[in-house]
């Protein structure tokens, strides 16, 4: 409730017999929690294309069973690069139907009759390969990242009329997170994922289907086997007869899985990359209580993704561990809602303390992560109205001091509260009585991958690729300046 934003969610299925828009939708709605901003899905018949875009929230399935296919692929929109669709569509020069139109998945007519493109992540050099793709006269109608991978795949299957070179070659030129899936119109089911393994992306089987999907929970929503993950530089190509050929198109020099979609953005009950999220979020919580000590008598996780690591403070400390936060589920999560003022009004109408839960007694709050603080502070203002002795605030995430290019929004380091003030400063901003934030050691130890399997560059400002590191170096000497804007907003034209 309290993280960064995240960009989205995509699927994509083929079969050899069914249709694909029951299951694509059972996908997608299992991986809601990705993004509220739109949602996206592409079908083809085997002799033509449909489509449906939709802002907000998926709708009923009914709605989308004009969407005739037996291949198909599908996005959950969050907005990093390229401005909020919602927000579009509520201004006056604006049309909702533009709004729609720069939802996921893109569209190019040719070749292979036709390419239909979603990724999730986020392009490093954006701003380059956009001017790259102008120069060579290949127009652009939106101002999202997806637009700019599938207009250079096309580029290059023209010239190669190969989808392995195309792919092998796109990706040499693109810096940053992308799991991409694709169909064409010659039936084919096409994923593929950068070489580093920013975001996830699994691939699954049920009988006379394939299924790729960003968690395992889109593939357990409709009954397929988890095969495994697409690897970091792989290409895995499924044809209309359902065979499926795996190639390494991109040398992967080093993994780096973005550490919190275990920390935060993934489903409890998901496999990513081997790891299964649930145990992971009990080792954060337990890797806490190993560090400090306390005389609390109660930990009240922030719902919902910090309930299995106050689950396992309680385990380390023999704590109470009870409800004191109650949830409104009628309310969306708060870090996908876009603006800030948007986030911080709907804080008092999605948590309500639980007075007799709170009230004369120490108290442990446990969240996933401050990012700027803001909504932090709200729901500690929340709980010390229901009369607690003391909080403390504990995190499962280490302090957030560099921005992120990779898929996550945070634009710059001066919206970060860790990295303009000190833990008692934090404090003190917070209305808490301590902050106990999560190490580096306990977030590797509690993941179980090596630290050079993880891209932690939000919390060491060390960053994978040199692009993203030459603008992060770049933004942290202009700290102060006041500029706010994303990083492609500052190199753009106005």
């Amino acid at each position: 409730m309290t993280g960064p934003k995240e960009a989205c969610g995509v699927v994509g299925a083929q079969s050899t017999t069914l249709e694909v828009v029951d299951d694509l939708w059972h996908a997608m709605l299992a991986l809601q929690h990705r993004g509220q901003e739109g949602n996206g899905i592409f079908t083809f018949n085997g002799s033509r294309f449909y489509h449906q875009k939709v802002l907000g929230l998926i709708g009923e399935l009914d709605s989308y069973r004009s969407l005739h296919g037996t291949c198909g692929i599908g996005h959950i929109r969050y907005s990093t690069t390229g401005s909020s669709p919602l927000d579009q569509s509520k201004q006056g020069d604006r049309s909702q139907q533009t709004a729609e139109n720069s939802l996921q998945p893109f569209f190019l007519h040719y070749p292979k009759g036709g390419i239909a493109l979603c990724h999730n992540g986020n392009l490093v050099n954006y701003v380059a390969l956009r001017q790259e793709l102008t120069r060579h006269e290949r127009f652009l109608s939106s101002d999202c990242d997806a637009e700019v991978i599938l207009s250079y795949l096309v580029k290059e299957l023209s010239e190669t009329r190969d989808f392995e070179k195309a792919v092998s070659r796109s990706m040499a030129a693109l810096e940053g997170a992308y799991s991409a899936v694709v169909i064409t119109g010659e039936r084919e089911l096409v994923a593929f994922r950068d070489p580093h393994g920013f975001r996830p992306l699994c691939y699954g089987r049920a009988e006379g289907m394939t299924l790729f999907a960003s968690e395992s929970v889109g593939l357990d929503s409709v009954g397929a086997e988890l095969i495994s993950d697409v690897k970091p530089g792989e290409m895995i190509i499924v044809n209309s007869k359902g065979d499926v050929e795996r190639k390494s198109v991109a040398p992967c020099k080093r993994v780096a899985h973005c550490m919190f979609e275990y920390v935060y953005f993934s489903r409890p009950d998901s496999v990513i990359d081997g790891g299964e999220v649930y145990p992971a979020r009990i080792r954060l919580g337990q890797e806490l209580a190993a560090v400090y000590e306390t005389d609390a008598e109660v930990v009240v996780p922030i719902p919902d993704t910090a309930r299995p690591a106050a689950e396992g403070i309680a385990r380390m400390t023999g704590m109470e561990i009870s409800e004191g936060l109650i949830k409104n589920r009628y309310v969306g999560r708060t870090f996908i809602m876009p603006g800030q003022s948007r986030r911080e009004d709907s804080v008092a109408l999605k948590l309500n303390p639980v007075k007799s839960v709170l009230k004369d007694r120490k108290v442990v709050l446990v969240d996933d992560s401050i990012v700027r603080g803001t909504t932090s502070r709200k729901i500690v203002n929340l709980v010390r109205a229901a009369g607690p002795k003391s909080i403390e605030f504990w995190v499962t995430c280490p302090p957030i001091v560099s921005p992120c290019f990779y898929g996550i929004d945070i634009s710059t380091h001066e919206e970060l509260i860790a990295a303009t003030k000190t833990v008692p400063e934090i404090e003190k901003t917070l209305n808490a009585d301590r902050v106990c934030y999560q190490t580096l050691d306990g977030l590797v130890n509690a993941l179980g991958f090596d630290r050079n399997e993880l891209c932690m560059a939000c919390l060491t400002g060390e960053y994978p690729t040199p692009l993203a590191q030459s603008i992060a170096d770049k933004m942290r000497s202009q700290m102060g300046e006041g500029d706010k804007r994303r990083y492609w907003e500052r190199e753009l034209p106005s």
